[in-house]
């Protein structure tokens, strides 16, 4: 697995990214050491879609933080209720993050894709993740995918890029609450792939079940880089909260 930087790069290009940058990247690398495997999957110039997986509430800033040192802007999206927050929200608005309602209405559905197929047909990243929120499975491996990060990469065309990091639960464990200052810089691995082909889609993309197949193929990508950089097989049936009877927002008790 190699590392290469794009030629070009939004980091060198004054914006407000370069003061938070100067926050959070030296507070995530005291935590994380990143080694950063296939760069060269990642756009230099131009939109995309990343799509990494999920599995501890550190792991934003580290996404965050790799995608920044590659050479983009990181742009996610974020709960609604965090762009009321004080400086927080003002720094979410800054950096052009998106906001998603908890509500689950068409309207505010809408208005989400809206707001990220904007970015993503403008030359900039939006990171999805795919999950929707931090896997339920046991085993930290991906969950079900909902239908979102594929449904942005048909309206706007913009390259789907799966992505998968290992090592985040070492520094805050899932629904843990607490950072793990020592031993400090614990190793994270940070796996992009190619972009998703789709292209078998075209003319259907807008059909039910077009979206699922297209979001099972994705979930299998993430699950397969997943499954190299931890050196084991998945499970052979993606977890799905629905037959456990567990609630996909919010916290819970594994």
């Amino acid at each position: 697995m190699s590392r290469k930087r794009p030629r070009s790069s939004e980091k060198s290009r004054p914006s407000v990214f370069w003061l938070l940058g100067g926050i959070v990247e030296p507070f995530t690398k005291y935590f994380a050491r990143i080694r950063i495997h296939g760069a060269e999957n990642i756009p230099a110039e131009g939109s995309f879609i990343l799509a990494p997986n999920h599995y501890s509430e550190f792991d934003p800033l580290i996404v965050a933080v790799t995608v920044w040192d590659i050479g983009r802007a990181p742009r996610f999206l974020v709960k609604e209720s965090l762009f009321r927050v004080p400086v927080l929200g003002w720094a979410l608005k800054a950096t052009g993050m998106i906001p998603v309602s908890r509500e689950s209405t068409s309207s505010s559905a809408k208005s989400t894709l809206s707001g990220a197929e904007r970015l993503a047909t403008t030359g900039s990243s939006v990171i999805v993740y795919p999950e929707g929120t931090l896997t339920r499975d046991p085993l930290l491996w991906p969950m079900r995918g909902k239908t979102g990060a594929v449904r942005l990469a048909f309206e706007s065309g913009a390259p789907l890029i799966p992505v998968a990091h290992w090592g985040v639960h070492e520094i805050m464990p899932r629904y843990g609450g607490k950072l793990r200052f020592w031993p400090p810089r614990k190793h994270v691995d940070f796996l992009v792939g190619e972009p998703i082909d789709l292209s078998d889609f075209a003319g259907r993309h807008h059909q039910p079940g077009a979206l699922l197949e297209a979001t099972d193929r994705l979930m299998n990508a993430i699950t397969a880089l997943l499954e190299e950089l931890r050196d084991e097989k998945a499970p052979p049936v993606r977890w799905n909260p629905a037959t456990h009877a567990q609630k996909e927002t919010g916290r819970f008790e594994s």
